[in-house]
């Protein structure tokens, strides 16, 4: 393909400019379902995503950001839009968080990618407190039901806002990380992070 030669160049900053003005529209007239923005955190690039309703996602780069796009846009909606304002003070708490200032967080959250007994445990681990653990059978007894200890590792597993849901704060008995969504250095980072 050939470019013609009459034709300007784009300027980077006026399409950064005209992406900003048409998410902002897409917002105003409810057509963007699901914003999203990258950031960058000590546990490497995070991929945030909200609805109207609240945070709905959080994906670690391990994951691959554009397959949990994919998935948001399969299981939500495909009204799906880079458009950061609406995740300003999403990332605004996270870095205060990653900076030693947040130890609990005050956003909306959406629950859509989550249910029945998953759901329930992952509610659950925001009352983990911040510079605390607790193990996987703790955290199934605390929800009445002691013998679902794999169920609970599972839905640690597909925990969709880790970080505001705080699933690293999970451990095995023995005290061993267990598994973690976004890789084990991640979840020593974060419970480095906070003391632990």
């Amino acid at each position: 393909m050939t470019t013609d030669p009459r034709t300007p160049p784009v300027d980077p900053e006026d399409l950064a400019a005209l992406h900003t003005r048409l998410a902002r529209a897409a917002d105003a007239n409810g057509l963007l379902e699901i914003a999203y923005r990258e950031i960058d955190s000590p546990v490497g690039p995070l991929l945030l995503a909200a609805t109207p309703r609240g945070v709905v996602r959080v994906a670690f780069a391990i994951e691959g950001f554009d397959a949990v796009l994919t998935d948001l846009a399969t299981r939500l909606s495909p009204r799906v839009l880079l458009a950061p304002n609406r995740l300003e003070a999403t990332a605004y708490e996270l870095d205060g968080y990653f900076r030693g200032r947040r130890t609990a967080f005050d956003l909306p959250l959406d629950h859509a990618l989550s249910s029945g007994f998953r759901a329930r445990v992952q509610g659950h681990l925001t009352a983990i407190p911040y510079g605390e653990t607790a193990t996987y059978a703790q955290v199934a007894a605390a929800l009445d039901n002691p013998k679902a200890i794999r169920a609970v590792g599972s839905a640690c597993a597909t925990n969709p806002l880790p970080i505001l849901q705080p699933c690293h704060r999970v451990l095995r008995s023995d005290g061993s990380l267990g598994g973690y969504l976004g890789g084990l250095p991640a979840k020593e980072i974060l419970l480095a992070l906070e003391g632990r």
